[in-house]
């Protein structure tokens, strides 16, 4: 299938990784790439850009196919050295940059002139509209149902994606709550040139994760994610365990005067003990409502392959028979 989004990055199906925090290392994104799609190596996961550029060359080693990276600008205490991690991307090699967060206009000069194309992950129009201003080259739109930060204007894909079309002139793909070859046809329907899928591709055979993690996405339904952080205006959705729980209830007590150190023991330092140990009621990790979806731990080449013949088979036979 040829997109916009297969031409711009070089690959052969319209399926994009979405950065994830330790998920997104190489090995996740090697196993994407050589499926077809695109994989992301998460950048923040790597402590410093040293680290991120090895992790660039030890993915170099699995894959001969395109892959990215993620970056992820975020108003913090600390902030990240992300100059050393834009010269970490540059000298990788690395040629598609997935960027989040705040405005990366500031970057976006020594990407372009390195060749590097680059998409920003948003979560309204407006937003989308301001990136392809700055010259971000294609647009994740992300709808109300993703995994972590979904926005505080609780649009749905149904709306956002179609509008998005509308306004639109760069390709875009559709982020959040993604996970089969049917809602990869109903995006493309809606204007959409692909897809970025976070939460489907955690339960995969390779992603580099504990497997409790795994087996917590697969028991889940649509109903067991929960919006955190609201009051704080950081909203972001996460699977339902003890600490999320107990987050919400200090959210409920506190009210208006809660304040992030009130909630820090159920939202900092979580994703190691999640991931790596498997600690399943530590806190708050990020996961869509496509929860409800995922049934099963294929490999990523048996997922990508799937959802591709799903949609082929939709394409040309279901939605032929409505245009006889």
């Amino acid at each position: 299938m040829k997109t916009r989004i297969t031409e711009m990055f070089g690959i052969e199906h319209p399926i994009i990784q979405g950065g994830m925090h330790f998920v997104g290392f190489a090995e996740m994104a090697a196993a994407v790439s050589n499926a077809g799609g695109l994989g992301i190596i998460t950048g923040l996961t790597q402590r410093t850009p040293d680290d991120l550029a090895k992790e660039i060359a030890r993915c170099r080693e699995m894959t001969d196919k395109p892959f990215g990276v993620n970056l992820t600008f975020l108003p913090s205490v600390n902030t990240p050295d992300y100059p050393g991690y834009v010269k970490a991307i540059i000298e990788g090699g690395v040629k598609a940059v997935e960027t989040a967060g705040n405005n990366p206009a500031k970057w976006l000069p020594a990407l372009k002139e390195a060749d590097i194309k680059v998409i920003h992950k948003c979560t309204s129009v407006r937003h989308s509209l301001k990136a392809e201003s700055i010259g971000c080259d294609a647009v994740s739109v992300d709808g109300f149902e993703c995994g972590g930060h979904p926005g505080e204007d609780d649009v749905g894909n149904w709306v956002l994606l179609p509008r998005a079309a509308e306004e639109l002139k760069i390709p875009f793909v559709a982020s959040g709550g993604v996970g089969n070859g049917a809602q990869l046809v109903a995006a493309l329907a809606m204007g959409a040139d692909g897809i970025n899928m976070g939460t489907r591709f955690i339960a995969t055979k390779e992603a580099p994760v504990h497997q409790n993690v795994k087996d917590a996405i697969v028991a889940a339904s649509e109903l067991d994610t929960r919006l955190v952080m609201r009051p704080l205006r950081n909203t972001e959705r996460v699977l339902t365990n003890a600490g999320v729980e107990r987050l919400l209830q200090k959210e409920k007590e506190l009210g208006a005067n809660i304040k992030f150190e009130d909630i820090i023991e159920e939202v900092a330092g979580i994703y190691p003990k999640i991931m790596i140990e498997g600690e399943m009621d530590a806190g708050a990790w990020s996961c869509g409502m496509v929860a409800g979806l995922i049934h099963d731990i294929p490999t990523c080449k048996e997922l990508i392959d799937r959802i591709m013949s799903e949609a082929d088979e939709i394409i040309r036979q279901r939605l032929a028979k409505f245009a006889a």
